[in-house]
Formats: C-alpha cells, sequence, structure tokens
C-alpha cells in the first residue's frame, strides 16, 4: 500500500465497480462481526467515489474490506491493478480523516485486506442531579435543590453541566438522573433534552446505587463504552479545560483498564471536601503528560482544619470532586467483587425491556450507601488526573457572594443594596426589590418571593437545621 493509489482508471465499460467492506467491534477483522455495514466504492471517470460509509455502533476498530471478482475487461484485468486494496486505502483515508486515528494495515488468509483503526469507544455520561436543596434556603426547596437554581449565572447550574459536554458527548449518551420529587422541575428546566434520557428514582438511595443504575443504563446501550459520572451542582467556567482533563481520564480509563477520577488541587485547607492522596505517576503510550496521572494511595475522609492544613503542606492532595470515569467492563468488574447486591441490579437492568421494570420494582429495596464508600474506597487500582480547569463546590451562601459585587465594605449582593453603616454582609434578593443595611455586619439576608433568611454568616453550614422547624409548604 505504498504506492499512491487515489486514482484509477474507469472500467471499460464505464459500469461502477462494488466492493463491500464489513465493519467489526472486535480486535481483529477476520473474526464476526457484530454488526454489519456495506460501503458502496465506485470507480469511474478516472475516481474512487466512496458513496456512502455506515459506521455502527459500537464504532469499530477493524474495516475488513473484500471486492467482487471482475471481468477480464475490467480496469483490475487489463491494467494489472488490485481493486480492492486501492478501495481499501481510500475508504482508509475517509477513516483516518474523519476519527483523527491512524491505522495499520494488512491481509487476511481469504485475500481480503484490513486495517485496524485505534478508535476510542464511545463516551457516555451520567450527570447526578438529585439533592435535598437544604443549603440555599429559601431559594432553594426540597423540590428545587442547588443544581436547579441560577445561583452564579442566567441559567441554572443543571443547565450549565449539560452544556459543558456539548462536543465531548452527544446528549443522547447522556443519562439525567433525578429523584420524584425534582423529576418535573428537571423536565421543565431541560425542555429541549431526549425525554427518555431523564431518569427519576423512586425513592432516594445513595450514589452507590445512583452509579449502579447508570451504569446498567450505559451497559444496555454499549457494553464497551467509557463512562463520565459527574455532579450537576458544580461551578466550572473553562469548558475547553474541562474537556481536556475529561479526555484525558477518558484515555486513561481505557488504556489502563482502571477506575480513574478527577482531583483538584486545592486552593487552601477546606474541612469540608474529601481529599485524594496521590503517589506515583503514571504514563500513558501515547502521552507525555508528566504529572497529569497519579496513582491513588487513599481516599481520605473530611479532615479537621489542622489535619487539612498538614495536607495542603504535603503537596500531594487533591480535593475528590465526585467525578469519575472508567470503562463499563472495569466498573462492572468492581460491583461484582465489591458489591453483588447492586451487580444483581446492574445485570437485571442490562436485560432488553427490562428496565422499567426492575428500576420500578428493585431500586426502592437496595441498601442506602456512597458509592466512595462501597466501591472507591475498596477498590485497588484507581488513578487520578488532575483537573486543569477552574472549578467551585459552591455549598453555602458563603461561596456564591464570590460571584456577586462587592461594595467598598465588603458586602456582596446581587440585587440593590443600600447601606449604611454595615459591611460584609451578603445580600441575595429576588424580583428587583432594594434591601437596606443599618448597622449590621457579618449577615446572611435572602429573599424570595414566600421567605426572608437573616443569619450570621458563620452559621451559614447549620442552614439545613432550620428545614424540619418551617411549614410543610416552606421546606
Amino acid at each position: 500500500m505504498e504506492r499512491r493509489r487515489a486514482r484509477l482508471p474507469r472500467s471499460d465499460s464505464g459500469r461502477l465497480i462494488r466492493s463491500s467492506a464489513t465493519l467489526t467491534s472486535s480486535g481483529t477483522a477476520a473474526s464476526a462481526p457484530m454488526e454489519t455495514s456495506v460501503m458502496a466504492a465506485a470507480c469511474r471517470t478516472g475516481r474512487l467515489i466512496l458513496s456512502a460509509i455506515n459506521i455502527p455502533s459500537p464504532r469499530p476498530n477493524a474495516v475488513r474490506v473484500k471486492t467482487s471478482k471482475l471481468s477480464s475487461g475490467s480496469c483490475s484485468g487489463v491494467f494489472g491493478m488490485d481493486n480492492g486494496r486501492d478501495i481499501a486505502y481510500v475508504i482508509r483515508l475517509v477513516l483516518e480523516k474523519e476519527t483523527g486515528k491512524s491505522s495499520r494495515p494488512g491481509r487476511i488468509p481469504d485475500g481480503a485486506y484490513f486495517f485496524a483503526i485505534d478508535m476510542p469507544n464511545p463516551i457516555y455520561a451520567l450527570v447526578l442531579a438529585g439533592g435535598s436543596g437544604e443549603r440555599f434556603w429559601p431559594l432553594s426547596r426540597r423540590g428545587r435543590p442547588k443544581q436547579l437554581l441560577r445561583l452564579v449565572s442566567k441559567r441554572a447550574l443543571l443547565e450549565e453541566t449539560v452544556a459543558r459536554l456539548d462536543g465531548l458527548v452527544p446528549r443522547e449518551r447522556i443519562l439525567i438522573l433525578t429523584n420524584a420529587e425534582q423529576e418535573a422541575a428537571v423536565r421543565k428546566l431541560l425542555a429541549g433534552f431526549p425525554k427518555e434520557n431523564i431518569v427519576a428514582e423512586p425513592t432516594k438511595r445513595d450514589t452507590a446505587a445512583a452509579v449502579a443504575l447508570g451504569a446498567g443504563w450505559v451497559a444496555a446501550r454499549d457494553h464497551a463504552a467509557t463512562m463520565l459520572v459527574l455532579p450537576a451542582d458544580h461551578v466550572i467556567a473553562n469548558r475547553a479545560a474541562f474537556q481536556e482533563t475529561l479526555a484525558l481520564a477518558a484515555e486513561t480509563a481505557e488504556e489502563t483498564g482502571e477506575l480513574v477520577t478527577i482531583g483538584i488541587k486545592p486552593t487552601w485547607a477546606c474541612p469540608g471536601f474529601g481529599y485524594i492522596e496521590q503517589g506515583e505517576p503514571v504514563r500513558l503510550r501515547a502521552r507525555n503528560d508528566k504529572d497529569a496521572i497519579h496513582r491513588v494511595l487513599r481516599f481520605r475522609e473530611k479532615p479537621n482544619v489542622d489535619l487539612a492544613e498538614s495536607f495542603l503542606r504535603k503537596g500531594n492532595f487533591r480535593w475528590n470532586a465526585g467525578m469519575f470515569v472508567w470503562s463499563v467492563p472495569t466498573v462492572l468488574s468492581e460491583f461484582n467483587r465489591q458489591a453483588p447486591e447492586l451487580a444483581d441490579f446492574i445485570s437485571q437492568l442490562r436485560a432488553p425491556g427490562n428496565f422499567e421494570k426492575v428500576l420500578r420494582e428493585r431500586f426502592s429495596k437496595l441498601s442506602r450507601i456512597s458509592f466512595d464508600y462501597a466501591i472507591m474506597e475498596k477498590a485497588d487500582r484507581v488513578l487520578v488526573v488532575e483537573a486543569s480547569f477552574d472549578w467551585d463546590d459552591i455549598g453555602s451562601w458563603r461561596a456564591v457572594a464570590n460571584y456577586f459585587k462587592n461594595d467598598e465594605h465588603g458586602n456582596a449582593a446581587n440585587c440593590a443594596v443600600t447601606a449604611v453603616d454595615s459591611s460584609n454582609n451578603i445580600v441575595f434578593g429576588q424580583e428587583g426589590a432594594t434591601i437596606a443595611l443599618l448597622g449590621v455586619h457579618n449577615l446572611i439576608v435572602v429573599r424570595t418571593g414566600d421567605a426572608v433568611l437573616v443569619c450570621h454568616r458563620h452559621q451559614a453550614e447549620k442552614i439545613k437545621d432550620l428545614i424540619g422547624k418551617l411549614p410543610p409548604e416552606l421546606q
């Protein structure tokens, strides 16, 4: 295949010379195809024309090309040319251009030509969009948690999360997982999203059951896919850097067959986050990243302030952002090994036509346990990819205040404020009202259409303690 074959003379009769190509999802072109597609190629007026390329799903990593026998009057007979090889060459060029991947040409015993293409597995995403809606009361409610709020931009955090995946994961491969209390609000917010890709948990069962549900949904569609798990309530401004990090994590998961988590380089000794202790660096075959990928030594629970400061001094600790990447076979293997109950649940979900029935009948019976505790902390092969993007969990009104305008006295507000002898207050108002402050300091003041919150800013983490004492219609 060294010589140039971009041009071929047409056949003596002027008719089209057709060939077929079989796409396979296995590692070798000679094995039986998982799914077959015919590519018609034509030789006319001195040029080879591809009339169609139909790539099946899962995307193939090998193409097998075999041509029909040609008459003695054809270009192959007259000029001694190998039409199958020429067609294979052009198909190879087209697919390499489309995928950006190189290929390895070869020949199999039956005389057909093939070439293997190093195609990545398709990427699916599970977006966790549940939550209790307690930390941002009175703006948030049980049916309207943080991810459904417009806290720092004109779009809700869930909308931002879905938009952030554009160009990396097609929307038909994104599963939004919410709960029955919030399903209507999520569907209203994402009106243009595929309806069947929004699934509500019948009851709340923590993140291990949620991830198992997502893994079953993905595995039923593509047993070899790469899967992302992302919270819906983070603030990330740099979409390009986010996608670069996730693409690297996906490549890492494919090449190593290990569980991968995303680590955030800490900017301060935060006691409110879990931490990842990272070990030796890991290199991928096709990349020269020096310090982006490391082996995970262990996960650390939320520390006290002194311990968090020691983590910061050591330099090899990263915040655990709750973002994960793996291949479907890898995560299913971990469920089988560490959580047989959830593995059985996934197995039943994958059965054709079984998803809704199993979700309805089995999900509420699953154990309440976090995914970190059930799987990640027990797994012995975990890697961490350091995020190259900005990240904020915005877990309280104090964090949201970083995105508000500040006056010269440190009062942060998203609305009109008149302040006299007042400083370091956080103010959030709806409906265009002006809020006046007089002689107050270090307060949080939140005004909505039906409630007002006033509390000390250092009590922000305890706002959730109010919820049970409020009238039911305000919870």
